[in-house]
């Protein structure tokens, strides 16, 4: 399949102020992020708050340019761009945000808002448009009478419907979902779901979906990246992780994931300690001071991202965890 999305040593960095007298530091929020994704797949990624997942998801939306790196959308080249071929860009790469309730606006009916990216963007008429937006309601599973709606008349998985269906209204190549179920009730995640993957099925559409929710990640993802303090620390097939994760912070991950029959062989890993400050990075490994595994070696040397076992990961000792299931 081809592919639609390409990320080669992407950083995003932001510099802060630390007071008057002490003079600004910088917050590393991607720190060399790379991947490739192709038409009709799902890359989802995972991390704990603060991460960088969605500092990641502005970034391949063009919401924030890129402090350094590659970023190719569709083979188009973002970084030179010039304003209309950005404006083409923004129409191949749409984004489905946390929460449907600030995500629509209150004051606009439904109608209008799934019209309006056809209206900056095409030149259709007020019929065609009308009949488009119609069909795709219909899609997402709304009546035709919810048309002439306004937001606070819908619930919060309706509302998510209808930001799923602004997103795909210019079919897009890829869609970027920022944990688009996690303010939604358990009982709406599921058809929620279902329907990303059912219009994934029939556009061939490109997901980045991040989520902290590793059921909901093992339900629609082929591949995962798992990021820790901006960087990627293991990626590969959504299957080879799941079955055998080879970093330690996806295996805390993991064994962290709430399950109706628990095995009693895998017990459950505890973190301890916090997220490191990300203006004072710890050196060497950024996990090495929360890893049951760690040693002289990981507080000094950053290990890199490699090749092992189907998947990427950076862990100096990841082949001890080759011989069994982790």
């Amino acid at each position: 399949m081809a592919v639609v999305l390409t990320a080669r040593d992407l950083t995003r960095h932001y510099e802060v102020s630390r007071g008057l007298f002490k003079g600004h530091a910088t917050v590393r929020a991607l720190n060399g992020v790379s991947f490739e994704l192709e038409a009709g797949k799902t890359l989802a990624v995972v991390g704990e708050s603060g991460c960088g997942k969605s500092t990641l998801a502005r970034a391949l939306t063009l919401i924030e340019e890129p402090s350094s790196g590659s970023l190719k959308i569709a083979g188009q080249e973002v970084a030179g761009a010039d304003k209309a071929q950005r404006k083409q860009l923004r129409k191949d790469v749409q984004m489905v945000f946390q929460s449907p309730y600030a995500s629509l606006n209150p004051r606009q009916k439904v109608g209008d808002q799934l019209a309006e990216p056809l209206l900056i963007n095409t030149n259709l008429s007020a019929a065609e448009r009308r009949e488009k937006v119609q069909a795709m309601m219909k899609q997402v599973g709304l009546r035709p009478e919810h048309y002439q709606r306004y937001p606070h008349m819908f619930s919060g998985g309706q509302r998510q419907r209808i930001a799923l269906a602004r997103a795909m209204m210019l079919q897009p190549k890829v869609l970027v979902a920022d944990e688009p179920t996690s303010a939604l009730d358990v009982s709406i995640q599921a058809q929620v779901l279902n329907l990303f993957m059912d219009l994934q099925q029939e556009f061939n559409t490109a997901y980045v979906f991040i989520s902290h929710n590793l059921a909901v990640v093992q339900h629609v993802a082929d591949d995962v990246m798992v990021m820790y303090l901006g960087r990627p620390v293991e990626m590969g097939p959504k299957n080879a992780i799941y079955e055998r994760p080879l970093h330690p912070y996806t295996q805390a991950l993991l064994s962290a994931t709430p399950t109706i029959h628990p095995d009693p062989n895998k017990p459950k890993i505890k973190i301890v300690g916090e997220l490191p400050n990300p203006l004072n990075p710890p050196p060497g490994c950024a996990f090495h001071k929360r890893c049951p595994y760690a040693t002289e070696r990981c507080s000094t040397e950053e290990p890199a991202l490699r090749a092992l076992d189907n998947r990427q990961v950076a862990c100096h000792y990841a082949e001890q965890f080759l011989d069994g299931a982790a």
